[in-house]
């Protein structure tokens, strides 16, 4: 687990996030993430300067395992200096094995988020969900914990001022936030007054506003007036070139269009396509969990997300 002294801001690993919750809606179904639906308690992860550091570190432990809904896993957890924030040893279980560094002794208001980070690092082994590198696997990681609520833990540890500065795992403050509030758009929660840190609302206000962006991009009915005048121009240009842009390149890798797509307009993710035999369709990013939706262009249309079945107004 990532332990940055110089905090980076903005939103640079925001598409790998995205794939992380279609992958976690994937694995885990509709019914298997809404057994998520309550996040960690304040409560059950508080810790003061009174408690004994083991036994206060194995009962945080013990909820987080309660949280992420890991039956027989036991967490042996020990500290040591290390460069990194945490670390754990993945086996077949049902015993782990989780070193934290030395300095978690002296500030124990964040052994809730460093555990948090690496128990969900158990439950992606044993789900078998992993991404590719150590650094997108490491953003799957912090993604999952928050979305399944134990991140807020992780967004709390972020500190700030001029002098100093903490921030642990490896989304920026400003990206946990915004997965924090795609969970709490899914299960109608305020994640704000758990936070002890008041840079930590702030990233999840900066977050939030990101994720109810997402809600108002066209072909949904709620997109604001530029993106649906931008959407009508490249609906009009799929419309006269059914092949494509004339001159123009295909879907860019970025975008998040499908191959084959007969038009993409750039900064945008929705794309315009022609199968054989059919009219024009568009193909969207569902605000949910990401999975791409394609839908007849026939004005108002009604879809529902086939992956987290969220029912999605759209003016196609």
């Amino acid at each position: 687990m990532a332990d940055d002294s110089e905090v980076v801001h903005g939103y640079p690993h925001l598409g790998t996030a995205r794939a992380a919750i279609t992958a976690l809606h994937k694995r885990l179904s509709y019914d298997g993430v809404r057994a998520y639906a309550n996040s960690v308690a304040p409560a059950d992860v508080a810790f003061c300067d009174q408690d004994d550091l083991h036994l206060g570190t194995q009962r945080v432990a013990h909820a987080l395992v309660r949280q992420l809904r890991l039956p027989e896993a036991r967490m042996i957890v020990s500290f040591r200096e290390m460069r990194h924030a945490a670390s754990v040893e993945l086996t077949a279980g049902p015993e782990y094995f989780i070193e934290l560094n030395d300095r978690f002794r002296r500030y124990r208001r964040d052994i809730g988020a460093a555990l948090a980070h690496e128990i969900t690092h158990v439950l992606l082994h044993r789900l078998g969900l992993a991404f590719s590198g150590t650094r997108d696997n490491e953003i799957l990681t912090d993604t999952v914990t928050t979305y399944l609520g134990a991140g807020w833990l992780l967004l709390d540890a972020y500190r700030e001022d001029a002098v100093s500065s903490q921030k642990l795992g490896y989304l920026t403050p400003e990206e946990f936030g915004y997965v924090l509030a795609k969970r709490a758009l899914l299960f109608d929660e305020d994640p704000s007054v758990w936070f002890t840190s008041p840079q930590a609302y702030t990233a999840y206000t900066a977050g939030r506003a990101q994720a109810l962006r997402d809600g108002r991009e066209p072909p949904l009915a709620a997109a604001g007036w530029n993106g649906r005048r931008r959407y009508a121009k490249d609906r009009r240009q799929a419309q006269e070139h059914p092949a494509g842009r004339p001159g123009g390149p295909g879907p860019s890798p970025g975008s998040g269009s499908p191959p084959g797509a007969g038009l993409w307009s750039p900064g945008s993710a929705y794309a315009f396509e022609r199968m054989p035999g059919e009219g024009l369709r568009v193909s969207f990013p569902c605000p949910t969990c990401h999975q791409r939706i394609r839908v007849p262009v026939r004005g108002r249309v009604r879809a529902r997300c086939a992956l987290c079945r969220t029912v999605l107004e759209c003016d196609t």
